[in-house]
């Protein structure tokens, strides 16, 4: 890597934890018939693979920042050896568990950098494609050695939208079908993978026009968001604010398509607008 954005020492320890753990995913995609799963709850999987990537990437973000903490998926919070915690990694070791369990090949890692609420650096690693999504705040997002842009398309109608259907939060399904119906509609079409940090990571590729979700975890938008802020994007909740890490709704587009957008996801929120 030669770009100016890769002479971050705290990014290329995210890069390098993500590799590793990659490699893991990868030497397990190999053989899924001695897969050890565990059903967290429901529609929600843990396998062997998820923790041991997880471990990879601890062990790597502990030594080299002791004293930032570390949320990751399947440990929970790690805090620092000592310190305050102003810095803490948000880590996804496997997003996509249940696609990597039936040998679809749609998942990723995802590291992102906060400090205090600001994401200030994240990656999302796609083993199966080479592909590494990259940005640092201020300096722009990547891919491998592409710099990215939103897509410039300008109506809704052309758009192809990302999302995610509820499954931990099905008090939200009446809304999202009502969201998904009309935007079946109006758009060119709508996509949904099952990994959402690779489906922020096509937004800010311009993969993807725009992507909605309700019911997410900080370690699934964490380091999306940047690339998508980075690369000329919105993000908001559904509310339209800023703080959609800590209620776990998030919409995001290119700047053309996200108004028309956010004012669909928002005109059937049941109640209007609740969080």
């Amino acid at each position: 890597m030669t770009h100016r954005l890769f002479n971050d020492a705290k990014l290329n320890i995210a890069i390098k934890a993500a590799r590793r753990a990659s490699r893991i995913i990868t030497r397990a995609a190999r053989d899924l018939d001695i897969l050890e799963i565990q059903k967290k709850d429901v529609h929600d999987y843990v396998t062997n693979v998820d923790r041991e990537a997880e471990d990879a990437i601890v062990e790597i973000l502990r030594e080299a920042t002791p004293d930032f903490a570390i949320i990751a998926e399947e440990r929970g919070v790690i805090p620092p050896n000592q310190g305050g915690g102003e810095w803490r990694w948000i880590v996804d070791p496997l997003d996509g568990t249940t696609n990597f369990m039936h040998g679809f090949p749609q998942y990723a890692v995802s590291i992102a950098l906060a400090r205090q609420q600001q994401v200030e650096l994240g990656v999302i690693y796609d083993p199966n494609r080479n592909e590494l999504f990259a940005a640092a705040r201020g300096q722009g997002a990547y891919l491998n050695e592409k710099r990215l842009r939103v897509a410039p398309r300008r109506k809704l109608d052309d758009a192809l939208i990302g999302t995610g259907f509820p499954f931990r939060r099905f008090q939200d399904a009446d809304s999202y079908l009502a969201i998904f119906r009309e935007l079946m509609q109006k758009t060119a079409g709508i996509r949904r993978p099952g990994a959402a940090s690779l489906d922020l990571a096509y937004v800010a590729a311009g993969r993807l026009d725009g992507f909605w979700e309700f019911g997410l975890a900080p370690w699934d938008m964490a380091a999306g968001s940047l690339l998508i802020v980075e690369a000329g994007g919105l993000v908001t909740d559904r509310e339209g604010e800023a703080d959609y890490l800590d209620k776990g709704h998030i919409v995001a587009g290119a700047p053309k398509i996200f108004p028309a957008l956010l004012s669909i996801v928002q005109a059937h929120l049941n109640p209007p607008l609740s969080a």
